[in-house]
């Protein structure tokens, strides 16, 4: 893990600032151009590594390196063939050994549109990176940036090798402390899942191969990546593999799909649905996932609460950090939304609820305000949930695990869709709510997020939520209790679910000391034990004060 090799962590501070230097000061250009040369590295790597399985096994195998290229744009053209390029000198460890000029020329005009069009013209990652630009402007710095990839490759590599964590693994650490850096990000309200909290939402809602699973607000797609290594972890535990050790947070993970049949990874692949509103969001997403082992992901540019979004009821399972941005164009809201609202969090868990699926599950974060919102919006979605959904849980997270983007408090919405949005409730679907207050995420709470020992309250919430009993999760003074739905809807709460609203305060007696018995101490902390004629001869100094204090309020 990346906490614990330094080695790593500055290579990828130095690459970082490489191109800060280098004059792409745009957080989100800055990854993106990095994410290119990281995707053109790996594509030579898991290429190279796939002919030689294919050879050690004596299985059929075509690199996608093999004979020649034609760039799109002379395809059509009389003599077309006069154009191609040999796509072994597309290979990264091919290129890497031009000067600097000539690898930067080549870079940009060949190996870049090769990328873009790899995949073959219908394929949803070229339709995104059709307007994809390779941006580095000196030769200087490709060269450098080029040089220092290697080198954390082969930092990662040394690492798989000495302790066991597999190599898609480490690669996935790289980039998602790359894409830590987009602090940017921020100020569209989009906020970064730390990835210990998608593990742990992975563990509560537990998605199964064949499951439709989707995030309507992806980002980067970290909640898909963490069902996709959720899911092929535990195919792989069922395979036998039991060397999967727990990481830093306490869960085991792996991307590694090796142990999958060809009809399971085409399945899982096909399962994981994605989008966002933001082009080069879409476009780290694909990749993302890509180097993770997805060969084809479904990622695409969608506004899922507009007009022109009208999926519903499609999925089973939804993880998402929906972006807090505020207000929304009141005009493009999908009519099928039926909160009368602007505000995005309402709006994006009603909708997550509309594109479950009967008996779906939902797994959201939400800022805390929804939980105890006095508007009416608020309370006809928390009526929504509990009367129309299973409301499972609610988990209170404290204000710094957004940090160092935001210091906002937020909480875990875990419910399963149970009654359609026009369907009559004869009877509510929630029985009783199970409340978490989370205290520590394993990380410090501060704009460093440094790790502390143990993992916070990560593995006890997943133990106590799957152990959850309405008899005996009963003590309000304790983390975790359990509230009834009567209690929850009754005329005093009035469906609001905030966790402070139902925990009972646990006052402790405090044993308060006479001022004259505190300055006794004091003055025998000072000279010790002393007769009082003794004392009385003091003349001056901090005893002489304390006596004389003493005397007055004795």
């Amino acid at each position: 893990m990346l906490q614990n090799n330094p080695e790593l962590k500055s290579k990828i501070g130095q690459l970082w600032n490489k191109f800060w230097s280098g004059g792409i000061s745009n957080p989100l250009t800055a990854i993106e151009q990095i994410t290119y040369l990281l995707f053109m590295k790996r594509l030579d790597e898991l290429d190279q590594k796939r002919q030689a399985d294919a050879e050690w096994a004596d299985e059929p195998y075509t690199s996608k390196f093999a004979g020649q290229w034609i760039p799109p744009e002379h395809r059509d053209k009389e003599g077309a063939d006069n154009y191609a390029v040999e796509k072994r000198t597309l290979r990264w460890s091919e290129f890497k050994h031009r000067q600097a000029e000539e690898m930067l020329q080549h870079v940009q005009t060949m190996v870049f549109p090769f990328l873009k069009d790899m995949n073959g013209a219908e394929s949803n990652f070229t339709r995104h990176m059709k307007n994809a630009v390779f941006i580095i402007p000196k030769p200087a710095l490709l060269v450098e940036a080029v040089k220092t990839i290697d080198e954390i490759f082969e930092i990662m590599d040394k690492d798989s090798q000495e302790k066991g964590q597999a190599f898609q693994d480490i690669q996935g650490d790289v980039y998602e402390m790359l894409l830590s850096e987009i602090a940017t990000a921020g100020k569209n309200g989009q906020f970064r899942t730390p990835r210990h909290i998608i593990k742990l939402m992975a563990d509560l809602v537990q998605p199964q191969l064949g499951h439709r699973i989707a995030d309507p607000a992806c980002g980067s797609g970290g909640f898909l990546l963490g069902a996709y290594q959720y899911i092929v972890t535990e195919l792989a535990k069922k395979a036998g593999a039991n060397n999967l050790l727990p990481d830093e947070d306490g869960f085991v993970r792996t991307s590694v799909a090796a142990g999958l049949t060809e009809q399971a990874q085409a399945i899982l692949q096909a399962s994981l649905i994605g989008y966002d509103i933001d082009s080069t969001m879409v476009r780290l997403g694909l990749m993302n996932l890509m180097m993770h082992g997805v060969d084809e992901p479904n990622i695409d540019y969608k506004d899922t609460l507009s007009k022109s979004y009208n999926e519903e009821a499609e999925y089973d399972i939804i993880m998402a950090n929906p972006p807090f941005t505020g207000s929304i164009d009141k005009g493009d809201i999908n009519e099928n939304l039926t909160l009368s609202t602007t505000k995005s969090e309402l709006l994006f868990v009603e909708n997550i609820y509309r594109l479950l699926k009967k008996g779906g599950t939902a797994c959201v974060i939400v800022p805390q305000g929804v939980l105890f919102g006095s508007g009416g919006a608020f309370k006809t979605l928390r009526q929504m949930l509990v009367e129309r959904c299973d409301l499972k849980a609610v988990i209170t997270m404290p204000s710094g695990v957004f940090k160092p983007y935001a210091g906002v408090s937020t909480a875990v919405l875990l419910f399963t869709k149970v009654w359609g949005p026009v369907e009559k409730v004869t009877q509510p679907a929630t029985e009783q709510v199970w409340f978490y207050e989370m205290q520590s995420d394993g990380y410090s709470l501060d704009d460093k997020r440094t790790k502390q020992e143990g993992f916070g309250d990560l593995q006890e919430i997943v133990a106590k939520y799957h152990a959850r009993n309405p008899n005996t999760d009963t003590d309000r003074t304790q983390k975790f209790f359990v509230v009834p739905r009567t209690e929850i809807a009754d005329e005093e709460n009035n469906y609001d679910l905030s966790l402070s609203r139902y925990k009972a305060d646990v006052f402790e007696e405090v044993v308060y000391y006479k001022p004259a018995d505190i300055i006794e101490r004091l003055i025998e902390a000072e000279v010790g034990d002393v007769a009082d004629a003794d004392l009385a001869k003091v003349k001056s100094g901090i005893v002489r004060e304390l006596l004389e204090l003493k005397g007055m309020v004795g």
